[in-house]
């Protein structure tokens, strides 16, 4: 089935650094995925590059969540005006997150940053079956209050699903923020006592993640009840 050749149909520019690429598949079938694996996408000479699927496994299109990086690699191809976008689908990988197989539970969403993309992904997997699932929490954090994506989605869409959200920045000292500081995995002591036989899916940096890991383990979480994307 791969390579494929992939045609951007629109950008939508979260913040001036952060983007939403959306992409179809050039007269060929359309690859299916689990919700939050990752795309191997090569364009000219830029190498591979990879980004999670930001968008459901039934969307039509394909979106990625991608923040602008200074390296002379695809993302900083993506976001140059001037280059040619010749997009090429090699592969799909990573496990993503399985949900189906979790139904029943009360999940907790844990992200940092644009590992928000595969989280959500899963997230509108699950709204077209949001009868099947408990409680959703997610918690989400960033440096500054610019760095939130997906905020008009987050005040309708998701808060229609019932999600609960929980926000964090990590820079005390925005004025305008009037909501808690210090990283994300701060943020589950309010939440996990509240919840019912709960599943705990993370994305974030490898930091972030073990840090995480670690505090779900001492409010009791097994490690089959913490899943990544990898």
């Amino acid at each position: 089935m791969f390579p494929i050749n992939l045609s951007i149909t629109r950008i939508i520019k979260h913040t001036p650094t952060t983007w939403s690429f959306f992409m179809i598949p050039q007269n060929a079938p359309r690859p299916g995925f689990t919700a939050g694996q990752v795309a191997v996408l090569e364009m000219d000479n830029y190498g591979d590059s990879y980004y999670a699927f930001a968008s459901a496994p039934e969307e039509n299109e394909y979106e990625f969540l991608i923040k602008r990086r200074a390296s002379a690699n695809v993302t900083a191809a993506l976001f140059d005006p001037h280059i040619a976008k010749r997009i090429v689908l090699k592969n799909i990988v990573g496990a993503g997150f399985p949900v189906d197989a979790h139904k029943g539970h009360d999940l907790v969403f844990v992200a940092m940053g644009t590992g928000l993309a595969p989280l959500r992904s899963a997230l509108r997997h699950i709204f077209r079956q949001r009868e099947d699932y408990g409680r959703l929490f997610v918690l989400y954090g960033a440096r500054t209050i610019e760095d939130f994506c997906f905020e008009d989605e987050m005040n309708t869409d998701w808060r229609q699903h019932g999600v609960e959200l929980r926000q964090v920045i990590s820079q005390s000292s925005d004025a305008a923020w009037d909501g808690p500081t210090g990283y994300v995995q701060s943020l589950l002591d309010n939440v996990v006592p509240d919840m019912n036989n709960p599943l705990a899916l993370v994305c974030g940096s490898t930091e972030m993640i073990e840090q995480t890991r670690i505090r779900l383990g001492e409010l009791g979480f097994t490690p089959n009840k913490i899943l990544t994307n990898s």
